[in-house]
C-alpha cells in the first residue's frame, strides 16, 4: 500500500532540521493479540488521518480471534505478518520496525498498539512538528488519552530533567517539549536512528520495552512530545498499567532491571534516578496488594541478575522471513 504525501504540502520552515518531513516515507507498524474489535478501529483510524501513512505494517502475535482476518481484509492494504507464536509486544514491535525499515524502506517508523486509535490530524500533527524543529529529533511522541479525553496515565512522559533553555526554546519553538523517553501508543522513530542503533529486545515480551528503546534513541538525541497530536488509548480502565498487575508484575521487575543495569541506554545519575522511583513504586504496590507480588518480584529480580535479553533474532527465529529482517538491523547496528 503507497500513500504519497499530499502535493502542494507547506513551504519548510527557515531554519528547519527536517526539510523533507512533509514527503518523508513513514511506514506505521501496528501490533496485534486477540484485540479484533479495536484493531479494526485502529486501522479505520489510520486509513482516515489527514497525511496517512505510506504503509502500514501490523504483526499478528498468533492471535487466536479474528485478528488476523481483520488486518488481512481492512481496506488499508497493510502488510500484514502472522508470526507462528506470540512474543508479546516487545517481540511484535521488534519483528514490525525491521520490516518496515527492511521491505518498506521507512524513513520514518510510526509505533502504536493496537488499542490506539489516532485522531484524524495526529501524524499531520507529528509532521508538522518535525517540519518545524530547529535541531534533529529521533523520536516524536503523541499525547495519549483516555475514551473521556482525560489525559491516560499509562503514557504520561515527563519533560527531560537536563534539558537547557535552549533546548525547551527548540522544543517550543516546534510546538512541543523535550522527553527522555516516550510510550509506543504512539511514536514517530527515526529510521536512521534505528539502523543506527538497533531495535528493541523482542526478550522483554512485554512493559519496559519502549522505556528502554527509547531510551537509548534519545541518551544523545533529542525527543519531543507533540500535545496537538492526540491518539486514543482505549484501555478497559482508567488506570496505569501497574496499578494491579499480577503476574505481569515478573516483567516489570526484570525489564525495568535488565533497562538499568544491562544497558547503556541511561547514564549513571539517570540510573539512579530511575532506580529510586522504581523502587518506590514497587514499594507501594506490595504494600497495597498485601504481599501477593512479592513471589512473582522475586522471581523477576532473580532472572534479571541471572542473565540479560537474548538477542532478539533468537527470539524470532521460529519466524525465518523476520529474523532474516531483524538480523539485517542488528548487524548494521552492530549489536
Amino acid at each position: 500500500m503507497t500513500h504519497s504525501a499530499p502535493a502542494g504540502g507547506p513551504t519548510p520552515h527557515p531554519g528547519t532540521a527536517h526539510p523533507d518531513a512533509t514527503t518523508a516515507r513513514i511506514v506505521a507498524v501496528v501490533v496485534t493479540y486477540n484485540r479484533a474489535q479495536l484493531l479494526g478501529e485502529c486501522l479505520d483510524a489510520l486509513d482516515s488521518q489527514e497525511r496517512r501513512p505510506d504503509a502500514v505494517v501490523v504483526i499478528d502475535n498468533a492471535s487466536s480471534d479474528a485478528s488476523g482476518s481483520v488486518a488481512d481484509e481492512h481496506r488499508i492494504g497493510a502488510d500484514v505478518v502472522h508470526l507462528r507464536r506470540n512474543v508479546g509486544g516487545a517481540g511484535g514491535f521488534a519483528a514490525g520496525i525491521a520490516r518496515a525499515l527492511v521491505r518498506h524502506e521507512a524513513d520514518w517508523v510510526w509505533v502504536m498498539d493496537d488499542d490506539t486509535v489516532p485522531r484524524p490530524g495526529a501524524l499531520a500533527a507529528l509532521l508538522h512538528s518535525l517540519e518545524a524543529s530547529p535541531v534533529r529529533l529521533s523520536v516524536l511522541s503523541s499525547r495519549a488519552v483516555w475514551t473521556d479525553g482525560r489525559d491516560h496515565p499509562m503514557n504520561t512522559q515527563r519533560t527531560r530533567l537536563d534539558a537547557n533553555a535552549q533546548e525547551k526554546a527548540d522544543a517550543a519553538r516546534a510546538g512541543g517539549r523535550p522527553i527522555r523517553t516516550a510510550s509506543y501508543v504512539s511514536a514517530l522513530l527515526n529510521g536512521q536512528d534505528v539502523r543506527r542503533l538497533g531495535l528493541p529486545y523482542a526478550d522483554y515480551f512485554i512493559w519496559s520495552d519502549d522505556f528502554e528503546h527509547t531510551g537509548r534513541l534519545l541518551r544523545h538525541g533529542r525527543g519531543l512530545q507533540v500535545p496537538s497530536s492526540v491518539v486514543e488509548h482505549r484501555t478497559v480502565l482508567f488506570s496505569n498499567a501497574q496499578t494491579n498487575p499480577g503476574s505481569r508484575f515478573y516483567y516489570d521487575v526484570r525489564n525495568r532491571l535488565w533497562a538499568l543495569l544491562r544497558t547503556t541506554s541511561f547514564s549513571p545519575a539517570e540510573k539512579v534516578l530511575h532506580g529510586g522511583r522504581t523502587l518506590l513504586g514497587w514499594a507501594g504496590q506490595l504494600l497495597r496488594h498485601r504481599g501477593d507480588l512479592l513471589g512473582v518480584g522475586a522471581r523477576g529480580l532473580m532472572d534479571a541478575l541471572r542473565r540479560g535479553p537474548r538477542p532478539s533474532v533468537q527470539v524470532l527465529q521460529v519466524d525465518g522471513e523476520i529474523a532474516a529482517d531483524v538480523r539485517a538491523i542488528e548487524r548494521a547496528a552492530g549489536r
